[in-house]
């Protein structure tokens, strides 16, 4: 399938959620999703949400708020509150799932103060591969991921984004600084 039709597809399978809210970090995954939903359902119809935390740098943020702006899309920048969560900051190898699960839960108040029934996230095919206890927030809390049900992967993801003209097609993987601490080695702000 050319990329037009796999685009087309994406966009087909997000109308039908009318109003969302994206899960948005301004990473190659989530600025595709970010731009499918405002195609899909124009911008008074779209939210992105950035979350702002000691575990992700400024220029991340920074990124994703000028990023937002660029797709003309409404956001809302919102701290979240994994520090304060000894389930993450002990740092089990589940943290990402603690760290996801706060995440989602701050995503849908703003949801449900906007009345809006949806949140929507850029996972991929790709990272069913990849030990990722965040996923099963996703699942538990009825998060909606676009990109994987379509059956998009990353090399497809950045494919799509070049033919967008979306300047994170080639933007490297980020993953949270927290990530860099060793399991069992208690995640700090100093660390």
């Amino acid at each position: 399938m050319d990329n037009n039709k796999k685009y087309e597809k994406l966009i087909e399978s997000i109308r039908p959620l009318e109003r969302v809210v994206v899960a948005f970090s301004g990473g190659v995954d989530s600025t595709l999703l970010l731009k499918a939903c405002l195609d899909a359902l124009g911008r008074d119809n779209v939210l992105a949400f950035i979350g702002t935390s000691p575990v992700h740098p400024e220029r991340e943020t920074e990124g994703a708020i000028n990023l937002a702006r660029q797709l003309c899309a409404e956001y809302v920048v919102a701290t979240t509150s994994e520090m304060e969560n000894t389930n993450f900051t002990s740092n089990p190898r589940e943290r990402c799932y603690h760290c996801k699960s706060g995440l989602i839960d701050r995503i849908k108040v703003v949801a449900k103060n906007r009345g809006i029934t949806h949140v929507v996230e850029g996972s991929n095919t790709d990272d069913e591969k990849d030990f990722r206890p965040g996923s099963r927030a996703v699942a538990e809390k009825g998060i909606i991921s676009p990109l994987r049900a379509a059956g998009l992967t990353k090399q497809e993801i950045r494919a799509l984004s070049r033919m967008l003209n979306l300047p994170t097609y080639n933007k490297p993987s980020f993953a949270c600084l927290a990530s860099r601490i060793p399991y069992g080695s208690t995640i700090t702000i100093d660390k």
